[in-house]
C-alpha cells in the first residue's frame, strides 16, 4: 500500500510559489515516483475599500486595495528518499506549507 504525502502550498507571491512548486516537481522527476499536481485551488481575494480623505469633507472617492492569496496543492509518493529531499529544499519567507501524510 502506497502511502502519499499532500502538500499545500500559499503565498501572496505567485512567481515564489511557482518556483518551489517546480523544485518539487523536479524532484518527483529525478527520483522517478508518481506525483499528481501541482493543481491551483481558488484565489482568495481580499478587498479593502478606504474612503480618500479621512475627515469626511471633499469628495465621495474611495481607494480600493487588494490582497490576493494563491494556492497550489500537490500529491506525491511519500518514500523516505523524496520527503528527505522535499524537506531539504529553500523556501522563500512567503510560501507557507503544510504537509500531511495519509
Amino acid at each position: 500500500m502506497a502511502r502519499w504525502a499532500r502538500i499545500k502550498l500559499t503565498s501572496i507571491d505567485l512567481p515564489k510559489l511557482e518556483e518551489v512548486c517546480g523544485e518539487i516537481k523536479e524532484i518527483a522527476k529525478k527520483t522517478g515516483v508518481k506525483i499528481v499536481g501541482p493543481v491551483p485551488l481558488p484565489t482568495k481575494r481580499l478587498r479593502v475599500p478606504v474612503r480618500r480623505t479621512p475627515c469626511g469633507d471633499g469628495s465621495n472617492t474611495w481607494d480600493k486595495y487588494e490582497l490576493r492569496v494563491h494556492k497550489r496543492l500537490i500529491e506525491i509518493d511519500a518514500r523516505e528518499r523524496v520527503m528527505r529531499s522535499i524537506m531539504r529544499i529553500r523556501v522563500p519567507p512567503e510560501v507557507y506549507i503544510e504537509m500531511e501524510i495519509r
